[in-house]
């Protein structure tokens, strides 16, 4: 899909698969969990595509050993706990940046663009991710799954974004990896941009409904005009 122009005054950036790839913390949190509960490892691709709809899924996707997989309550209660505890010594561990992050958002400053940081994934390890890999400055405020009573792909973290930088959504842009992204954009009325490199359940990113699909967040950023 050819990327178009966009013109903006704000940028709602995904995290986990846009920004960096953390599926090596993520896999060995959840390894370390299934071990809590005497199941075995899953290989890292699996976990790849059981990321993308935050980490309550991921546990229940992981535990029942199945991306439409759901376990009871209460397991999944003993889950998430075992899989939060193991997840704050493995978040940022290994965790890479993806290829012109770091020049995308660069661009996007120089442009005056004001940017958050949107995410399923929970606020405390978020503020904490994005400080070990030396992202935290670039952005105004964080966003995490677990600030509000839903998150993505309802449309209510791009609204409270919008609140808080006091623009409309027609004033921002949102870039993600995931049908989820885009789905939250298209709820909040906002233009979305996809990348292909991050977590999509395993789907190619052609199967969703976005204005463009861009390579990386410098091409993301030099189809933002500012105003």
């Amino acid at each position: 899909m050819a990327a178009r122009t966009f013109r903006a005054r704000g940028v709602a950036i995904d995290l986990d698969g846009t920004l960096l790839d953390t599926v090596a913390d993520l896999t060995a949190a959840v390894n370390a969990m299934l071990a809590d509960f005497g199941q075995p490892a899953l290989p890292e691709s699996t976990v790849r595509s059981y990321v993308g709809k935050g980490a309550r899924i991921l546990v229940h996707r992981a535990l029942s050993g199945s991306l439409d997989g759901r376990v009871d309550d209460a397991t999944a209660g003993r889950g998430m706990q075992s899989f939060e505890r193991h997840y704050e010594r493995e978040n940022g561990r290994s965790a890479t940046l993806f290829p012109n992050v770091v020049e995308g958002l660069a661009t996007m400053h120089a442009k005056g663009l004001r940017l958050a940081c949107v995410t399923n994934k929970p606020q405390a390890f978020a503020h904490t991710l994005l400080a070990r890999t030396g992202l935290a400055a670039q952005f105004e405020f964080v966003i995490g799954g677990d600030v509000l009573p839903r998150g993505k792909p309802d449309p209510m973290q791009l609204h409270h974004a919008c609140e808080l930088l006091g623009l409309g959504p027609s004033q921002m842009v949102a870039i993600g990896d995931s049908l989820n992204d885009a789905q939250a954009a298209r709820a909040a009325g906002m233009p979305v941009m996809i990348v292909p490199y991050g977590y999509n359940e395993g789907l190619p990113v052609s199967t969703i409904d976005a204005d463009a699909v861009v390579a990386d967040l410098l091409e993301a950023a030099t189809c933002i005009e500012a105003g």
